[in-house]
């Protein structure tokens, strides 16, 4: 019944508290629906989608709006009760809106997008739209990376980064148009960072490989990323404070952006262009407003310890009387100031991501790490009596061998021997958690050209990696799903065929039923090394440059420092 979805979702909305001038009860003579395809629990505990819905909500004309992917209980009852999909702020029908615009940094969630269009009443494929319906649109890392599995599902997707594309993007659409739709998207097209699929189509050749896209004329090729200073910005912080998220009992804020190690495996150190750091004076304003309503603040970024002032945050937020949580930390960059904060903020448990198990793979992905420097790093919080440790491994790298996971269980042992050592004397157990993740290859990466290793080989390299860890007692192997890595690696790699797929799988097909359906060969996506000189799915889009990550990809290849 439609009073149990409005009634679930007046709930979510009364539970929040919003530290945002324009985020409610503003009219507009445009509406958006920002759309995050996954649960609301995880949509708002991404500072990216809240940066995105400050930036659209402040903008003068815009009444913006947020929808989510139901949960399984409230999707049946969407269908059951025959309920279009609804808005949170109005309960309005989604399609009612002028534009909807799906946000998100994650491959995986590509998969709902065609579902929520479906929900929503809105023709699934753009080609099928008309100027009666919401204009689509998408942003966020995962479209940038690569936007082409979805393209056919999309009128326009932004490539770059919010801040510099929402004033330029509210500007087109509060302007009056000549040719509707199709003038609009010409005039987005002309702009950096406006990708409009429609305008570019791409080729094959027999082998069904890549050669290039046909453009139209005034369409350029690639589409360039949007860049912006971050210091002409505000942090990116929590505007939506709720307890109905991950991280429910923090107020975040962004202090960096990109990550200047470029680590050959790693988007995050390429497709944002020069790393870029908020000034100390505009982070401290931002945590002061955030601990008016929470006394815990998230420190975000793709690398928080190559912040320049990380241990003078940290001293000044734990200085404030609260606490100061980071996702992880870089293993060279360890701060005393910083220690002392986490430790101050009763932080039990500590991530470091060595990666690469020997190391020859450390050196092969630019880890820029040594042994020593790792048993160094476990040193520093063992002797502060950080005896959980969560360990960050990668398998199935290029060049990988059975020698390089017996240094990687070498060096585990040697940790624990370390927080055993410690913990006998504390008479307190510790304990390691070895987090291992399948190596995915990312577009815009020197390993773009790697192919991912087949499930069959890396399901051999989990069960020894099982077998070794029961014989060491307080470790235990946390091994992300072979089968779910497979599916993100095949949206990282695809292309536009895939779109059919997508549409099957968002009906209830399983992926290997659905690209049996749309004859897809998964493999050839996802285990495919791909040679020098062919075109890449994800070339229409100007992210990186690519003569620079081949040359990356060489070195690696030839083993130069």
């Amino acid at each position: 019944m439609t009073w149990k979805i409005r009634q679930k979702l007046r709930a979510l909305l009364e539970a929040e508290t919003s530290l945002h001038s324009g985020a409610r009860g503003r009219g507009g003579q445009l509406s958006v629906c920002l759309a995050y395809p996954n649960s609301y629990q995880t949509a708002m505990s991404s500072l990216g989608f809240q940066t995105i819905f400050g930036l659209l909500a402040e903008s003068p004309g815009i009444l913006c709006e947020r929808t989510f992917l139901p949960d399984r209980e409230d999707l049946g009852e969407y269908r059951r009760s025959g309920t279009p999909l609804l808005s949170l702020e109005s309960q309005r029908p989604v399609a009612d809106f002028d534009v909807v615009a799906f946000s998100t940094s994650f491959e995986p969630d590509y998969l709902h997008i065609p579902l929520m269009l479906e929900l929503a009443r809105i023709p699934v494929l753009a080609a099928e739209r008309s100027d009666a319906n919401p204009l689509v649109m998408a942003g966020g890392a995962a479209f940038f990376i690569n936007p082409e599995p979805v393209a056919d599902l999309l009128d326009v997707v932004c490539i770059g980064e919010g801040e510099e594309l929402i004033p330029a993007l509210v500007s087109c659409l509060m302007s009056p148009q000549r040719g509707g739709r199709a003038g609009l998207l010409s005039t987005l097209a002309a702009r950096p960072g406006f990708y409009v699929p429609y305008l570019y189509q791409p080729q094959y050749d027999a082998d069904g490989h890549p050669t290039g896209f046909a453009s139209a004329p005034d369409a350029p090729l690639p589409v360039a990323r949007a860049c912006p200073a971050l210091e002409h910005h505000r942090p990116a912080s929590s505007l939506i404070l709720t307890n109905n998220t991950e991280f429910g009992d923090m107020f975040l804020v962004e202090v960096s952006r990109g990550c200047p190690r470029g680590c050959r495996f790693c988007s995050a150190g390429f497709i944002y262009g020069p790393f870029r750091q908020q000034p100390f004076e505009h982070l401290a304003a931002a945590v002061d407003n955030g601990l008016k309503h929470r006394s815990k603040v998230g420190l975000v970024g793709a690398a928080v310890s190559d912040y320049h002032a990380i241990g003078r945050l940290c001293g000044y937020i734990v200085a404030k009387g609260a606490k100061v949580s980071v996702s992880s930390l870089r293993i060279d960059r360890l701060d005393d100031t910083m220690l002392d904060a986490l430790t101050a903020s009763g932080h039990k448990t500590i991530s470091l991501a060595p990666e690469g198990g020997s190391q020859r793979l450390r050196d092969l992905i630019r880890k820029n790490l040594s042994e020593r420097q790792i048993l160094d790093a476990c040193d520093m919080l063992i002797s502060r009596d950080i005896l959980n440790l969560k360990l960050y491994f990668i398998i199935g790298l290029p060049t990988e061998t059975d020698g390089d996971l017996d240094e990687l269980l070498r060096l585990v042992e040697a940790i624990r021997e370390r927080v055993l050592e410690r913990a006998r004397a504390n008479k307190r157990i510790g304990e390691i958690c070895l987090s291992v993740n399948p190596f995915i290859p990312k577009p815009f990466t020197p390993f773009q050209w790697c192919g991912m290793e087949p499930l069959v080989s890396l399901e051999r390299k989990v069960k020894l990696l099982e077998a070794a860890v029961r014989a060491m007692p307080n470790v235990r192997l946390k091994v992300e799903s072979l089968r779910e890595s497979y599916l993100q690696a095949l949206l990282s790699r695809g292309d536009r065929r895939l779109s059919g797929m997508l549409v099957a799988m968002a009906t209830g097909s399983s992926l290997k039923k659905a690209a049996k359906q749309c004859g897809i060969d998964t493999d050839g996506y996802v285990c495919r090394d791909i040679p020098e000189g062919a075109i890449l799915p994800w070339s229409v889009i100007g992210t990186a440059d690519e003569g620079l990550l081949r040359k990356e990809y060489e070195r690696a290849m030839e083993r130069k420092p």
